[in-house]
């Protein structure tokens, strides 16, 4: 094929994509959406590997496309968004990007406190993790933006940083039985409904869906108990690729099934 018709077979293909995008967000407002998103944010690195760039550079790119994301979602319909930022084991990553992460996550949400969507949409932002192993500029800068936007309600951002599924849940473990051990509960009050108080952010509902990229179909420690009965999608693409077509897929793949929460 020439480079002229390859330029023209590009323009068709974009053309039918976009026509393609635009049917199906007509179709997913139709039914019901996903109340509660959770996003593993898998593939930076890769992507910038395939590509020719530097790791964090292809973490900054995984940032750029968050942007678009959370537009996507809120476009949808979908009222909280929980992304996976940063891992209990990514704190054994190499210290320079470590400290790059840190760096964007610290710019990110500064960049939220000047950003007119947050207060335009009533965004609210919260951070869940073991925050003790942030850095002490970061922590200051998610006490700013959690304080700023905790009376805001009409879309939740959470952010998961230093996060891992089974530390949380080691750690309300730790709280439930100090709380026993001074009298405040009962071992025979301990439930469900109980351990949910002892989370990180025992406020939230579960994740009707948990949405991955890279192609890797695990949730590598994230929201473990909280995802009990989450559906799951995986998307064979590295997340700075992501298209919006993907994104809706994802939610229509969700709209289709049925789910039963062990019934």
């Amino acid at each position: 094929m020439s480079v002229p018709e390859k330029s023209i077979a590009n323009k068709i293909g974009d053309i039918a994509s976009g026509l393609y995008e635009t049917t199906l967000l007509e179709e997913i407002k139709k039914y019901d959406v996903p109340l509660h998103l959770g996003i593993i944010t898998d593939g930076n690195r890769r992507y910038a590997r395939s590509i020719g760039l530097s790791e964090n550079q292809g973490h900054a790119k995984g940032k750029d496309k968050l942007d678009e994301v959370l537009n996507w979602a809120r476009e949808v319909g979908i009222k909280i968004v929980t992304v996976y930022a940063f891992s209990t084991e990514n704190f054994k990553r190499d210290d320079n990007e470590v400290k790059f992460l840190f760096d964007l996550i610290n710019d990110s949400l500064n960049g939220l406190l000047k950003d007119d969507r947050v207060y335009k949409y009533k965004i609210r932002v919260e951070i869940i993790g073991d925050l003790n192993g942030l850095p002490d500029y970061l922590r200051e800068t998610i006490r700013s933006v959690e304080e700023t936007t905790k009376e805001f309600n009409e879309f939740r951002f959470n952010l998961a940083i230093g996060y891992g599924g089974r530390q949380e849940i080691i750690n309300a473990v730790k709280s439930i039985a100090i709380d026993v051990c001074k009298n405040k509960i009962s071992v025979d009050d301990i439930n469900e409904n109980t351990v949910r108080n002892y989370l990180y952010d025992g406020s939230l509902p579960d994740p009707d869906l948990i949405f991955r990229t890279s192609g890797e179909e695990r949730i590598s420690n994230f929201l473990l108990w909280q995802s009990a009965y989450s559906e799951l999608y995986f998307a064979d693409v590295n997340w700075p690729e992501l298209k919006k077509l993907d994104f809706l897929r994802a939610i229509h793949s969700y709209q289709s099934r049925k789910r039963r929460f062990g019934k």
